[in-house]
């Protein structure tokens, strides 16, 4: 019987097995940031122990960066200090680092990508949890916390839990206006935020095979927002054209070689899954949340539920509806936002500005509405600056901002304010998420906010296409 890519690399990793049942794993790429590495660095200092393997190791600064002045020493003396806490580390320590005076600064899970440094069959590493970003090329990638990060830091080595795999297939084409957004929320919705726990996801089917790697990194981004710690998708050509001639990519012959390798990575054929899930594409709509998790969301066409008819669930839905303020049976569209964001590490890359910009040239955002496009690296930046992009958004209203994580958490100046609704293309709509304890999110894709921006409201961006 065949083996799934997740069981090849998995075993290809493998130092040895614990006692307790878990994999001691060697981990090929380990990618860090300001946030979850100052304490980690801090617990080597105290045992006197170095970084295994600097040359396995990449840092950057995302989370705290504000977008608009980066002018230093940052106005958040906390940011600041864990801006410096970084800097020094990485001096110390021998690590490579996108810092703000590169040409390569950006958020982590899109500089990973773009530079080569992820690649097919890999085991990539990181404090934070949409590490599993990077699946979409084929590696089994995960989010640590800082004790882990800790681990990985002295040995290059993490005890992690064996994992069963779920294969979701998406067949058809997707149709107008829908996109990897909407097929990772539908996907969410259906097997619920904890529907993935225990599991790695793979995703196939003639919809994903035809997606873009920029499509494909949206959908591995979000399993962890249904409860998978791992999403991936099987290399294949489209993988091998998006790391031709990256930075850190192998090059000329060894390039070729490589590709036979990875293409091996890919599941075989006859692999035995432990679920298999089938979706229909094309059925796919433009999908929005309305409540306080990403399960909790419905087609733009649709109506938010009513926890008096709900089978399950019903405590968790009228939670939601009080905090968001929303009325059980009215539509989503037509749902009034305050501010629109497109950035993050799930859709802030160039072919989501692509798509936005599309949306709003011509048109003016709504009076009421703050709007800001925060792209994902320095990289992005330049490359929209090429087509006109940023004239296009600057044209409508928008505001066009440096790389950073920006408001998909507000660990940085870009927050919601009091009861503020925000059409965003982040992954998490959490309470408070986007910095105001009251604040409401609404997820979708970069049209959609796009769409909900200059409308004012809610609206199926098919209408505007």
């Amino acid at each position: 019987m065949g083996r799934t890519l997740l069981q090849k690399v998995w075993d290809l990793h493998t130092v040895r097995r614990l006692p307790t049942g878990q994999t001691q794993l060697f981990i090929g790429l380990h990618l860090i940031h300001e946030v979850t590495t100052p304490q980690a660095f801090d617990m080597l200092r105290q045992r006197g122990v170095g970084v295994a393997f600097p040359e396995r190791t990449y840092a950057t600064v995302d989370h705290i960066v504000p977008t608009l002045d980066q002018t230093r020493p940052f106005a958040d003396e906390l940011a600041e200090q864990m801006m410096a806490a970084l800097e020094r580390n990485c001096r110390e320590f021998g690590i490579r680092f996108s810092d703000l005076n590169t040409d390569r600064q950006g958020i982590v899970h899109v500089i990973g990508p773009e530079l080569g440094l992820t690649q097919p069959g890999m085991t990539i590493a990181c404090g934070d949890s949409h590490t599993s970003t990077h699946g979409a090329f084929g590696a089994v990638a995960f989010g640590i916390g800082t004790s882990q990060v800790r681990d990985v830091l002295a040995s290059q080595c993490l005890a992690i839990e064996p994992l069963k795999v779920r294969r979701i297939s998406v067949s058809g084409a997707l149709g107008p206006g829908v996109y990897a957004k909407d097929v990772i929320l539908e996907i969410i919705a259906r097997l619920g935020v904890r529907g993935g726990v225990g599991f790695a996801y793979e995703y196939g089917g003639a919809a994903v095979e035809r997606m873009t790697m920029e499509e494909r990194m949206t959908m591995c981004n979000m399993s962890i927002e249904g409860g998978a710690r791992i999403g991936y998708v099987n290399p294949d050509e489209t993988t091998f054209a998006y790391l031709a001639d990256r930075p850190f990519a192998p090059a000329g012959h060894a390039f070729e070689g490589a590709k036979a390798w990875w293409r091996s990575m890919a599941s075989d054929p006859d692999a035995a899954y432990d679920d298999v899930v089938e979706l229909d594409g094309a059925a796919i709509e433009p999908r929005v949340t309305w409540g306080i998790n990403p399960g909790q969301s419905v087609g733009v066409s649709e109506r938010i539920p009513d926890p008096a008819s709900a089978a399950a669930d019903a405590g968790a839905i009228g939670e939601a509806l009080d905090f968001m303020g929303f009325t059980a049976g009215a539509p989503i569209s037509g749902t009034r936002v305050d501010v629109a964001f497109v950035g993050s590490c799930t859709n802030s890359r160039l072919s989501d500005l692509r798509e936005a910009a599309r949306i709003v040239r011509g048109h003016r955002v709504a009076s009421h509405v703050r709007a800001l496009v925060v792209p994902g690296s320095k990289d992005v930046r330049r490359a929209a600056e090429a087509e006109g992009l940023h004239e296009i958004f600057r044209e409508a209203g928008f505001e066009w901002r440096g790389a950073g994580c920006s408001m998909c958490l507000a660990m940085n100046p870009d927050r919601l304010n009091g009861r503020e609704v925000c059409a965003s293309s982040s992954n998490r709509n959490f309470k408070g998420r986007q910095g105001s304890p009251t604040g409401r999110t609404l997820l979708m894709s970069p049209a959609m906010v796009a769409a909900a921006a200059v409308s004012g409201e809610v609206t199926d961006v098919r209408t505007l296409l």
